[in-house]
């Protein structure tokens, strides 16, 4: 497993082997280990149905502009509904992406990525003016090393980079209005849409590759490389192969000129030396144009590979994914604080619980996590599995947990939507 360079908020554990590992913990006898378990199955499908709103939250905000869309608009949006639908898409997928602790990617760290190089050799331009809103998060920041070939192979370097395991990417288009005067063609985005993307395994320095306008372009490098080598065979071709084209001409331009009194015969056989010489002109030309194409699809093919497989989801296939990381996470922040105060032996206080946790997955897991204490706690409070004095806090004991959960589980279906979404941390 990766270690993060900085503590994460991510708990890197599936929700059934944190809770299985908290049963092994062996501070449960039998009969609490399958009320504990029970208690954590009425938990996770609690948090399952909330979420289950705030899906259908995000689906219904996010369909006038899914440019994926396959279903039909049963009646025209007006444009003070659609920018209301625009902003609370937005805010309700920036909570998602908190709760699944994810973190915004800043502007300083977006500069530095599209200045730095790009480890697969390819220089990237982004038209940043074809967009009315930017926003990219991470989650998952680490160290990463991969030996990289240099002078086609013949030398290996190890490169140290900066790694996200995970990027999700929020695009807004301008208006069909702004490429109209941008007189753009060939447009392979709907304007005015919003793109969502999730990707993983992506260097820091290679952040401009996700954006779906970047353009490929030859870097210095590669244009010295094409440049010398046209000048070589340039070189090579006007020697060996256009001496006697190259003579003619000189004697034509001079009789024309006034350089030179000696008429210059053209017959058979000088137009044939003039079309050989035009002949290996036009295809000394043509060889290194298709050298620079084929150079440029090599890279376009690189790009292309990498997306291939770091690409996991696209608009709104990322809201399920998402969905679900989110409610993973917030019902492991849960259970685990609530076994830990069911645990203790007397209430302790949000800062002692939040470093017994950090301890205990240090030691049973060799991974340090940030661990969202307060998140953890808002939730038990809500569910009124906890109780709190003088900034203490305790669990209920399961039996009573157990009911206060059924409780909530019975009354879940009367309450309205809207308030269901606000819950969402």
């Amino acid at each position: 497993m990766q270690q993060s360079s900085k503590k994460d908020r991510f708990i890197p554990l599936r929700k059934t082997d944190l809770i299985n590992a908290c049963v092994a913990h062996g501070q449960l006898d039998e009969s609490n280990k399958k009320a504990f378990k029970g208690l954590c199955h009425i938990l996770v499908s609690t948090l399952h149905f909330e979420y289950h709103q705030t899906l259908e939250t995000l689906k219904d905000n996010y369909a006038p502009f899914d440019p994926n869309a396959d279903t039909l608009p049963v009646h025209a949006t007006s444009q003070i509904s659609l920018e209301d639908k625009q902003q609370v898409f937005a805010q309700t997928f920036a909570q998602v992406l908190n709760a699944a602790n994810f973190e915004k990617v800043t502007e300083q760290d977006l500069q530095e990525a599209l200045h730095e190089a790009s480890l697969f050799k390819v220089r990237l331009e982004v038209e940043f003016a074809d967009f009315a809103e930017v926003v990219f998060y991470r989650r998952g920041e680490y160290q990463k090393t991969e030996t990289l070939s240099k002078f086609w192979g013949l030398k290996k370097q190890q490169v140290t980079f900066t790694n996200y395991d995970k990027v999700a990417v929020y695009i807004k288009f301008k208006n069909a209005e702004y490429f109209a005067q941008k007189k753009a063609k060939n447009l392979n985005f709907e304007p005015d849409s919003t793109i969502i993307k999730l990707f993983q395994n992506v260097p820091k320095a290679d952040l401009e590759m996700l954006f779906p306008n970047s353009e490929v372009r030859m870097r210095t490098l590669d244009k010295a490389i094409i440049g010398g080598s046209a000048l070589v065979g340039g070189t090579v071709v006007l020697v060996t192969k256009l001496g006697a084209s190259l003579l003619l001409m000189a004697g034509l331009i001079s009789y024309w000129v006034g350089l030179s009194d000696k008429a210059v015969t053209i017959g058979t056989q000088e137009l044939i030396a003039l079309c050989a010489g035009a002949g290996v002109i036009g295809g000394f030309i043509f060889k290194e144009w298709s050298k620079f194409k084929n150079r440029k699809l090599k890279f376009m093919k690189a790009l292309a590979d990498n997306l291939y497989f770091k690409n996991l989801d696209n608009n709104a296939g990322v809201f399920h994914h998402l969905i679900d990381a989110a409610e993973e996470e917030e019902s492991k922040e849960a259970i685990l604080a609530y076994y830990f105060l069911l645990i203790s032996q007397h209430p302790i206080s949000s800062e002692q619980l939040d470093q017994q946790i950090e301890e205990w997955f240090a030691h049973q897991f060799n991974f340090e996590i940030d661990f969202e204490i307060e998140d953890a706690l808002n939730k038990l409070h809500r569910f009124s599995l906890i109780e709190k004095q003088d900034n203490l806090y305790r669990a209920l004991p399961l039996n009573q947990a157990h009911a206060q959960l059924d409780k909530e589980w019975d009354n879940i279906f009367s309450t309205p939507v809207n308030e269901s979404d606000s819950k969402l941390t």
